[in-house]
């Protein structure tokens, strides 16, 4: 079972070291309910929903059974326009799709200083794409990490190991129901 967790930062493990990351994280939590998986790191910090269309099939070759997309936070952080992300978004996914692959869309929320109507567009995003593509959802990829100092690096932003533990722990039940997609 291979498994890609393609995103940006957040799945790369900024600021972490290799076996803190996301990935490695997820795949040891697997095996420990004896689920024999490897997740394949396909995080490339400060990545866009462009950015990750751009490398999608090269991401691709490393043959997964399944899909973990995580992408959305910097094209927030940089202010770039909902409509263009969820063309980008959709893109990712018709392509995955295409190849047959069960995916899991883990979302994003928008800061709230960005405006209200900007956050309204931004976070329909998400589930509108998964009901979209019947992909798995996670609404918030950061949910129970995000504003807690103790767990974030000093930048407020990316999650440290103990952050990731617990990020692992909240999406595990829509990974193993992703893993219960493949057929």
């Amino acid at each position: 079972m291979r498994i890609l967790a393609f995103g940006d930062s957040l799945t790369a493990g900024y600021g972490l070291t290799a076996s803190e990351s996301f990935p490695s994280q997820l795949e040891r939590a697997l095996r420990a309910r004896g689920i024999e998986a490897k997740v394949i790191n396909g995080g490339v910090s400060g990545d866009t929903s462009a950015a990750g269309l751009a490398r999608l099939e090269w991401a691709l070759g490393e043959k997964p059974d399944a899909v973990i997309v995580c992408l959305g936070a910097n094209d927030m952080l940089r202010g770039l326009d909902p409509t263009k992300m969820e063309d980008n978004l959709d893109k990712i996914l018709q392509r995955i799709g295409a190849r047959h692959l069960p995916v899991l869309l883990a979302g994003m929320l928008a800061s709230p200083n960005l405006g209200e109507e900007y956050t309204r567009q931004f976070n329909s995003v998400f589930p509108r794409l998964a009901e979209k593509h019947n992909a798995v959802f996670y609404p918030f990829f950061l949910d129970g990490v995000a504003t807690q100092v103790q767990l974030n690096q000093t930048d407020g932003m990316h999650p440290n190991a103990q952050g990731v533990a617990i990020i692992v722990e909240r999406i595990l039940p829509r990974v193993t129901e992703l893993l219960d997609k493949r057929g």
